[in-house]
């Protein structure tokens, strides 16, 4: 997360107070719902997100709509989220973008199906809107470290991590060149 972005939610969650207040002050639920918050804000998740993230992702339901009410109550436990309007978004997009948007997920959930006479499919280039909202929130650093999509649609393009762009891109331009190369040679 950049330290712009991340300074205010670490103020408000009073991470930056000594150890002993800041214990005293959250505890439980409420101290890994502000870490859940933290750790889902940012595009690295450090061995000490695990708790936080466990007690997170391990909220079930029947329905999805029920996953995702009882994600938004859980982070909303954190105290900060009721203080400030730009949280209590930022806690509705985690809810709907966390464990959704990254590239594998987007792979799976971004097939379009083609008509005509290609058929076949395509995975979609356009970042579902709880993705966007999640992936573009000024509290997280995902703009520059979400997934990215690499080549075009209709050429096979497909979402890798931030990380994996640079190769994934070298990879797949050298297809498409050795494509090309083998359409020329027919």
């Amino acid at each position: 997360m950049k330290p712009h972005t991340a300074l205010p939610l670490i103020l408000a969650m009073g991470l930056l107070t000594p150890p002993a207040i800041a214990q005293e002050a959250l505890a439980g639920d409420a101290r890994l719902a502000c870490e859940a918050l933290l750790c889902l804000s940012s595009g690295t998740r450090p061995q000490e997100c695990a708790p936080a993230l466990s007690r997170y992702f391990g909220i079930g339901g029947r329905k999805w709509s029920d996953v995702l009410r009882g994600r938004i109550s859980f982070l909303n436990l954190c105290p900060v989220v009721s203080a400030d309007n730009q949280m209590r978004t930022l806690a509705n997009d985690i809810a709907n973008g966390a464990g959704r948007c990254d590239a594998a997920s987007l792979n799976a959930a971004g097939m379009v199906w083609r008509g005509g006479e290609e058929g076949g499919h395509y995975i979609s280039n356009v970042l579902p809107g709880h993705c966007a909202a999640y992936t573009q929130n000024a509290y997280t650093d995902l703009r520059n470290n979400g997934p990215r999509y690499v080549g075009l649609p209709e050429k096979n393009g497909y979402w890798v991590e931030a990380a994996q762009y640079a190769q994934a891109l070298r990879d797949y331009n050298a297809r498409l060149a050795a494509e090309n190369a083998a359409r020329a040679g027919q």
